[in-house]
């Protein structure tokens, strides 16, 4: 079974009298384990792709199952209860706390989420730090370290709960190419290691090597599908 399957879907958002088509008639089957891009210039649809696949919208026609769900079945309750449980989220401004440490940062999803005994909740922080090289910074306030440590910190703030699926808008927009490079590697490192599947959009076409699928869109159309042997 596929972890991600979209049949024919698009997606219309209207402006007034005005109809946008952000996607069109778009069909993708996405596995576990996989590492994935889509690529595209603004406007193309791809953060829009990675909304419905973060069941943060629907789609307006078509089919879209995320972990064998339908999603357009799902009211607003459900579709954030749905999140909580089975996905991750990484941001390009990271938006991590400033006020914590590199340690609190990447605890605050348990504590919040899910209600871990507090050993249990410090081994598996201890072990995702380690995981993404930060284990030596985990006692730093956010402003005392790097924008490519703050995005690792961020990928391993949205793996603490586990979820199958981690989606990454831009994730290495705010970084140098050495940085972003390192970062691409790591999660796909880590979907091998740890089994979730990363999804994610960017603009620079250098960085997508480090994927095993790609997928261009244009116009709310999917026109290339590259796959990888890295």
């Amino acid at each position: 079974m596929s972890l991600i399957s979209c049949q024919g879907i698009s997606k219309i958002y209207k402006m007034g009298e005005v109809e946008i088509k952000a996607l069109n008639n778009v069909s993708v089957e996405i596995s576990k384990s996989q590492s994935i891009s889509f690529i595209g210039p603004s406007g193309s649809g791809k953060t829009t792709m990675l909304n419905l696949f973060g069941v943060l919208d629907k789609p307006t026609s078509g089919t879209l199952k995320v972990i064998g769900t339908d999603i357009s079945k799902l009211n607003y309750v459900e579709r954030a209860k749905f999140r909580g449980e089975h996905l991750g989220f990484i941001f390009q401004n990271f938006n991590l706390i400033p006020v914590l440490t590199v340690y609190e940062n990447v605890e605050y999803p348990l504590i919040m989420v899910k209600s871990i005994p507090p050993k249990e909740r410090k081994e598996k922080v201890l072990s995702l730090l380690d995981a993404v090289g930060m284990l030596d910074q985990k006692d730093k306030l956010i402003n005392q370290i790097s924008g490519g440590q703050k995005q690792r910190v961020a990928i391993a703030r949205s793996l603490t709960t586990d979820p199958k699926i981690v989606l990454a808008d831009e994730p290495t927009a705010n970084l140098d190419h050495e940085s972003a490079y390192k970062v691409m590697s790591l999660m796909k490192r880590l979907s091998r290691e740890i089994g979730t599947t990363f999804i994610f959009s960017t603009h620079d076409p250098k960085i997508v090597k480090e994927v095993d699928i790609t997928y261009t869109i244009e116009d709310g159309v999917l026109v290339n599908r590259e796959e990888r042997n890295n």
